[in-house]
């Protein structure tokens, strides 16, 4: 039997890569269990990647705070699963994720006023 491993996972606005290394360019955020991919701001809900043991994470393209939003993730977020991990949603299926490095980006939309977040 052929077993196969998953590059690519989708859950809502979030897409989820396997990649082989973590980009000497992102900035180190320690280290986690538990991980918020991203908010949802409408709902309140959010995407959250749970591991056993804590998870090395990065971050990228960070837009500054204003006065009207928090400092949120607008471009990529990396994260290293020694014994895997899984994503949950109060609103979707969760996804579980072999031990590996992933990138992990926000969906993102066009409007004459600005690219933007889709928001899940």
């Amino acid at each position: 039997m052929k077993t196969t491993i998953n590059d690519h996972y989708r859950q809502g606005d979030v897409l989820i890569e396997r990649i082989g290394e973590i980009p000497t360019t992102a900035k180190k955020q320690g280290k986690s269990k538990r991980i918020i991919l991203a908010h949802g701001e409408v709902t309140g809900h959010h995407h959250a990647l749970e591991s056993a043991d804590p998870a090395d994470w990065w971050k990228e393209g960070e837009i500054p705070a204003t006065n009207e939003k928090p400092t949120k993730l607008a471009g990529e977020l990396f994260v290293t699963l020694p014994a895997g991990g899984v994503v949950t949603h109060q609103e979707h299926s969760e996804i579980k994720l072999p031990p590996g490095n992933y990138r992990i980006t926000r969906q993102r939309e066009y409007s004459p006023e600005a690219n933007r977040d889709v928001e899940d």
